[in-house]
């Protein structure tokens, strides 16, 4: 039972992170601006295809491919990309100090993580 629901919260949230990839690479300029960031021409217009499109996409796609498969060992490599986001997170606690409007983005990532890292203890191996 554990098990089924890991399963499906992967593949949700592997979903999710696809829909975010896919409004990146459409109007990267409106889910920027929502994460407090933006783009200074047509360069930064391509690196937020590229780097958060990518990084949304790839989480999003191993996510997928964890639930889909059933398989655990799939699962951590979106445990690894959000993981080294919720480092960044931290680093910038801890360099600039705590603002309120990066208490959302700190818990989605860190229930994430213990999400994917439950998927690599609950599902099977392969």
């Amino acid at each position: 039972m554990l098990s089924t629901i890991i399963r499906v919260l992967v593949g949700l949230s592997g979903l999710l992170a696809v829909v975010a990839a896919i409004r990146f690479w459409m109007d990267p300029a409106l889910p920027a601006g929502q994460l407090g960031i933006g783009p200074l021409g047509p360069l930064g217009l391509s690196t937020l295809r590229a780097d958060l499109g990518g990084f949304f996409g790839g989480a999003g796609l191993f996510a997928l491919a964890a639930a889909l498969r059933n398989d655990a060992r799939i699962a951590l490599a979106p445990l690894v990309l959000i993981g080294l986001a919720l480092c960044g997170r931290a680093l910038t606690l801890i360099v600039n100090g705590y603002t309120a409007d990066m208490a959302m983005p700190i818990v989605i990532e860190a229930a994430l993580v213990v999400l994917y890292a439950a998927a690599t203890r609950v599902l099977p191996r392969g």
